[in-house]
This record gives C-alpha cells, sequence and structure tokens, in this order.
C-alpha cells in the first residue's frame, strides 16, 4: 500500500506526510514542479515534466489495488479506480465505485453551467475542519485496505 499524491494544488500534504508516517506508508509526492518535502526514507518526491495531465499521466501508470490515490481531479480518478486504487479528495471524500457517476456528472454539470455563465462557482476556504475530516477519512481508508488486504492474502479468490 502507498500514498500517491496529486500534489500541485494540495492543500493537505503535511497532513498526508503525518499519516504516512505514523502507518509506515511509502508516500509519491507527484508534480510537475519541485515541491519541498520532508526529510523521510518513506516520502519520495517526483517531478514530471510540464504539460497538461503528465503528472496524472504518471500516477495512472503507476497505481495499483490497495494504493490510495489523493486528488481533486475526477477523471484522474476515474483511471485509478480502473485499476482497483483507492481515491480520497483532500476534503476527505472518498470517490469509489457507487459514487463516481454523480461525482463525474457533478462535475460535467458545474463545468457547464461555468460555461454558459449561469453560475459563478468559487472553491471556498480549506480550513481546521476540512483538514480533521481529511484525516479522519484517510486514517478510516487505511485501516479498511489493510484488513481487506490482509483477507485477501487468507483467502484465496476463486478464478
Amino acid at each position: 500500500m502507498r500514498l500517491l499524491v496529486d500534489a500541485d494544488a494540495c492543500p493537505v500534504k503535511d497532513e498526508i506526510y503525518r499519516v504516512a508516517g505514523r502507518y509506515g506508508l511509502q508516500t509519491l509526492v507527484v508534480a510537475n514542479r519541485w515541491i519541498n518535502i520532508p526529510q523521510s526514507p518513506l516520502i519520495e518526491r517526483v517531478v514530471v515534466p510540464e504539460g497538461p495531465d503528465v503528472a496524472d499521466d504518471w500516477i495512472a501508470e503507476q497505481a495499483v489495488a490497495f494504493d490510495i490515490v489523493i486528488t481533486n481531479d475526477v477523471p484522474l480518478a476515474v483511471r485509478c479506480l480502473d485499476k482497483s486504487a483507492a481515491v480520497l479528495r483532500p476534503n476527505g471524500e472518498e470517490i469509489d465505485e457507487r459514487s463516481v457517476g454523480m461525482v463525474s456528472a457533478m462535475r460535467d454539470l458545474m463545468h457547464d453551467l461555468r460555461e454558459t455563465g449561469t453560475v459563478n462557482t468559487y472553491n471556498p476556504s480549506f480550513g481546521k475542519a476540512d483538514r480533521s475530516r481529511f484525516l479522519s477519512a484517510l486514517d478510516t481508508l487505511i485501516v479498511r485496505l489493510r484488513r481487506k488486504a490482509a483477507l485477501s492474502k487468507v483467502i484465496p479468490s476463486c478464478s
């Protein structure tokens, strides 16, 4: 299990580093620019070339089952779910097979409404409650995936 972070606009990097250290998880911080990371053998900076979706492409190619991808990017989330990775947004919302359709539809609707000028959206400020919700969701997700991974080793799947 690893954490793959779509880091360019991620507001919870410090929280991710803290949780990764507590659980001993390898963390890959992916961006198209140099980002400061803590000195830790568990945390690796991955700088990809500039360009649209280059970081997303790298993350999607690397993601495997039981990895956790932290991103707000819905198309990236869909690609990672296709590879059986878990996806968590910085606000603590998990995107999974049940919610991805609604999340994608909402994204498309808001895009269309912004294009027509019907709605002007803004990103609300990111505060303590958001950080707390993210930490709780990440903790819960790690525990759930560890149990699932352990069970998959004990109970082999029937093919």
